[in-house]
């Protein structure tokens, strides 16, 4: 498995040779970190958001993201920020998953150019996750939202984002709450119908499941139905129009989306399936939504599978998954393609969208 120092370096050179940052600095341009905490007045708490910039030298060596399962993505903790003006990407992560996961992504965008910030979203993290909080997309949405009010209104960062570009990005839950942001809603009654018609899939086996994590102990709870979301919340409108574009990546709740709404999104949407059409799963199937929305597009990412857009898994962590019985296969891929290999089209792709589109 290649190291993500390779896979940074290769990133840095591609990246650098293509961004204007070069013609200004000619230099390296790093990827900066720093960890915020932003109040957000519907949860009556602190957010703990993660901000990633294109920086110069300075700052602390760190990895964001190691554990025992994921290997972690360099980058330079409080380093200067270059001068400039930059496209902000907010992002949101995957259910029990945490924004460190996208890391590997977030640095990458970062040495392209981009002030990349995404929230922990709390009740739906790792070791912090119930079905019951899981469909509150509302939530996440007023998160990201709250992110970009205050990005765009505190000294330390107005004059660095470009609120006139300003993008999302998600993947999975993450992917739902940026579908929305963007102005689709979703429709209670389908939601429901869709988990009666499909119980095994990763979503509805989850709020059946019986199980949440809670301060970072798994616990038994009743099984959530459905029924029991607050259908006007889970049903409003959560657009925010500073939005300007958005890339969603196996978008959860894809079969719930109001086809009304769908068709009244005039951004560009940018879908990326993780596998091929034949192996998407339903869950987060797009091609529906795509023939919807007017301003939108599709790409498959051969021989990935949906866990591919988690962090590269560390030597020994397949065994540890099984010693503490997660049954999710985290570190499993496409027969033929490394997740470094799948990873690196990704981010290349993805700079691409948002070159075209913001």
């Amino acid at each position: 498995m290649k190291s993500y120092g390779v896979f940074l370096f290769y990133i840095w050179v591609m990246g650098l040779l293509a961004s204007p940052l070069y013609a200004e600095e000619k230099g390296a341009v790093l990827a900066g970190v720093q960890t915020l905490q932003v109040f957000s007045p519907m949860r009556k708490q602190l957010l703990t958001v993660d901000v990633w910039y294109p920086a110069k030298q300075g700052g602390v060596a760190t990895e964001v993201g190691a554990n025992k399962v994921f290997e972690g993505t360099p980058a330079w903790r409080d380093a200067p920020m270059i001068n400039g003006r930059f496209p902000l990407i907010v992002l949101s992560h995957g259910s029990g998953s945490t924004v460190h996961g996208m890391a590997w992504l977030a640095s990458a965008l970062a040495q392209a150019g981009y002030i990349v910030a995404g929230p922990n979203h709390p009740r739906t993290t790792s070791g912090d996750s119930t079905p019951e909080d899981t469909p509150k997309i509302w939530q996440r949405t007023n998160d990201l939202s709250t992110l970009i009010s205050y990005l765009t209104s505190h000294d330390a960062w107005q004059e660095r984002v470009d609120a006139s570009r300003i993008g999302a990005l998600g993947f999975s839950l993450g992917g739902a709450a940026v579908m929305e942001i963007a102005g689709a809603r979703a429709d209670l009654a389908d939601y429901v119908s869709y988990c009666e018609r499909y119980p095994d899939m990763a979503d509805c086996y989850w709020f059946a499941s019986g199980v949440a994590y809670i301060d970072q102990q798994k616990v038994n709870v009743p099984a959530f139905d459905l029924r029991d979301v607050d259908q006007a919340l889970f049903e409003q409108s959560n657009r925010d129009t500073r939005i300007k574009m958005a890339i969603l990546v196996d978008p959860s709740v894809a079969q719930a989306f109001d086809s009304h709404s769908l068709k009244q999104i005039h951004i560009p949407l940018s879908f990326i399936n993780l596998g091929e059409p034949t192996t998407v799963p339903v869950s987060v199937r797009t091609d529906a939504l795509v023939a919807l929305v007017p301003n939108s597009s599709l790409v498959y990412i051969n021989d990935a599978v949906h866990f591919s857009f988690l962090p590269e898994c560390r030597e020994g962590a397949v065994a540890f998954l099984k010693e503490v019985e997660e049954t999710d296969t985290l570190c499993d891929d496409g027969r033929q393609r490394s997740r470094f290999d799948i990873q690196q089209e990704l981010v290349q792709k993805i700079k691409t969208e948002l070159s075209n589109t913001l």
